[in-house]
């Protein structure tokens, strides 16, 4: 049950940042700011339900399980990448950070495939 405490642990974060985007950052950052550390938020809760999604289909068993972890691996990667440089980047102001929410963005699309070959075997 690795991937369900994952996804646990990854939506209680979510939560946390978003209540500390809509009540700590408020008055601190700029409102483009604020929208961009909510974006990551929303995403970061988004595949936190879709680890709960793999969590499922790897109890399934049968031949989509190895692809299903490996989409629920690439989902966890993409929270890293995409939610992580988003609230770095609303938070410290540092545009480089920015550059690597692409790659996290690129693993959530990994992720969907994987798991949807998965579900489909």
């Amino acid at each position: 049950m690795l991937f369900a405490t994952l996804a646990a642990i990854n939506a209680f974060i979510a939560v946390a940042a978003g209540a500390f985007g809509a009540h700590g950052l408020k008055s601190r950052l700029t409102p483009e700011m604020l929208v961009t550390f909510e974006t990551g938020a929303r995403y970061h809760m988004y595949h936190s339900l879709a680890l709960f999604a793999v969590a499922w289909l790897v109890t399934r068993g049968g031949a989509g399980v190895k692809l299903a972890g490996l989409g629920g691996w690439a989902f966890l990667a993409g929270i890293v990448l995409f939610s992580g440089s988003l609230y770095a980047y609303s938070l410290t102001g540092v545009r480089s950070l920015a550059i690597i929410t692409p790659l996290g963005g690129l693993a959530f699309l990994v992720g969907w495939v994987l798991v949807a070959i998965a579900a489909s075997r």
